[in-house]
């Protein structure tokens, strides 16, 4: 950070404690909760099916019906596993437990294949999962509403990765901005191959499978880009930090610009690593310091 005007005067350490002051403390919107486009394609993928096994609903026969059912229309049975809120692909790795004392286990992943003949181990999982109890009890009205609500719940789950995303595409849009009215190109989730392939730049790599969040081309020298926000502390920022400081290196003694784009009251935590990360690499940048016009500097 030394050699950016922007901060000519100041020295590491208040640029540093700056850098903490002005941690944002979110950036994530109303529709940061659910995705709802997500959510309907999940269900209209299972649509049809979820209204045929409407028809158990408050069935005197459950057991009988539902494998008459499932014989009738074979591609219901790709619909069960999100009635338990699992994924059918997920089954591969989640081999059930027959005897909790032997533990021995059986394996479900081809259980709901359309093209599948296991009768008695569908009515097992049936049973024992409590969907027959579900069904005959009429707890669920329609199966579509039902598993909307069973999507919305698993969508959570993606609220981790959503507070990445909405960081990029924040970086994203200043990046654009500046590359299009100066007349640069950038890529996003580029690998070094594809550098290498585009620019004919070549970049050196700790991992084998790294990709750079964003990568700026401004005709003289090549910009990388790593972008994170962390809204919680945790162990995993000391990692990060370590990671980036040995990458910093890296990309210095190639003679390559390496911009680490983080944010996030979770910092404020795990200052000391942030900080043993900030005055080795070259540029550690937060929002509001891109906002101030860092970013163009540097680029």
């Amino acid at each position: 950070m030394k050699d950016l005007k922007f901060y000519k005067g100041a020295t590491e350490k208040e640029v540093f404690n700056y850098f903490l002051k002005t941690l944002q403390r979110s950036i994530t919107g109303w529709d940061y909760f659910v995705d709802w486009e997500k959510v309907k394609k999940n269900v209209a993928e299972v649509h049809t099916e979820l209204n045929i096994l409407n028809s158990l609903i408050g069935s005197i026969d459950v057991e009988q019906d539902f494998i008459d059912l499932c014989k009738k229309y074979p591609e219901v049975k790709s619909a069960l596993p999100i009635l338990v809120a699992v994924r059918k692909s997920k089954l591969r790795d989640l081999p059930i437990m027959e005897n909790a004392k032997t533990f021995s286990v059986v394996e479900v992943e081809n259980l709901f294949d359309k093209k599948g003949n296991n009768y008695d181990g569908l009515l097992q999982f049936f049973n024992d999962s409590g969907l027959k109890d579900m069904f005959q009890d009429r707890n669920v009205k329609n199966l579509v509403d039902y598993v909307t609500g069973v999507e919305v719940g698993m969508d959570t789950n993606g609220r981790k990765n959503r507070t990445g995303m909405i960081m990029e595409k924040i970086v994203e849009e200043k990046i654009k901005e500046i590359v299009q009215r100066k007349g640069f190109e950038y890529g996003k989730q580029m690998t070094v191959e594809e550098i290498k392939h585009r620019w004919n730049v070549v970049v050196p790599t700790d991992k084998s499978k790294r990709r750079f969040d964003f990568v700026v081309f401004n005709g003289k020298e090549t910009i990388l880009f790593e972008v994170n926000f962390y809204r919680g502390g945790g162990t995993k920022l000391k990692a990060t930090a370590g990671e980036y400081i040995e990458l910093g290196k890296l990309m210095k003694n190639a003679n390559i610009k390496f911009v680490w784009l983080t944010d996030g009251l979770g910092w404020r935590s795990s200052h000391l690593s942030l900080e043993s990360a900030f005055l080795k690499n070259e540029y550690i940048l937060n929002l509001h310091m891109i906002n101030e016009g860092v970013l163009e500097e540097i680029l």
